[in-house]
């Protein structure tokens, strides 16, 4: 059986695709300048307003963190007790409505101490909690 010794043929690079496309690309940005242009020129003169503020999305939510021996943080700030943590979360629903928390309880502390966050929760009117927990590692 012959062996062969050289290619008949060099492989080629079709470039037509990648033209077509590039050419479809400078067409889609030349009409949407286009665009752009003829908006400007509307010949409308927007109202002004006074109070010129960001529209804000809503902020995160707060985490609360519930240790083993009962210790109480906001957002990496100790509380003192469970009313200093009422207060806080009601100014800062005072601040906005919708406001989220998040309860982190250590895994080898007494459950007793995040149910008292939960209800502190629940006092200050946060509508929206949620409870932080990790998946355990599956072994295969």
């Amino acid at each position: 059986m012959p062996l062969k010794t050289h290619s008949d043929e060099q492989p080629t690079l079709n470039l037509t695709p990648m033209i077509d496309v590039v050419f479809l690309l400078i067409i889609f940005f030349m009409v949407g300048t286009e665009f752009s242009e003829l908006e400007r020129k509307i010949g409308l003169r927007v109202p002004e307003v006074s109070n010129i503020e960001a529209l804000t999305p809503a902020p995160e939510p707060r985490v609360v963190n519930v240790y083993q021996d009962g210790q109480i943080m906001l957002d990496r700030t100790p509380v003192a007790d469970l009313e200093e943590l009422t207060r806080q979360l009601r100014a800062s629903r005072q601040q906005y409505q919708d406001l989220g928390v998040l309860v982190r309880g250590d895994a080898e502390g007494r459950f007793q101490h995040v149910a008292e966050v939960l209800s502190a929760c629940r006092e200050a009117e946060v509508r929206e909690l949620g409870i932080s927990v990790r998946p355990k590692a599956v072994r295969r």
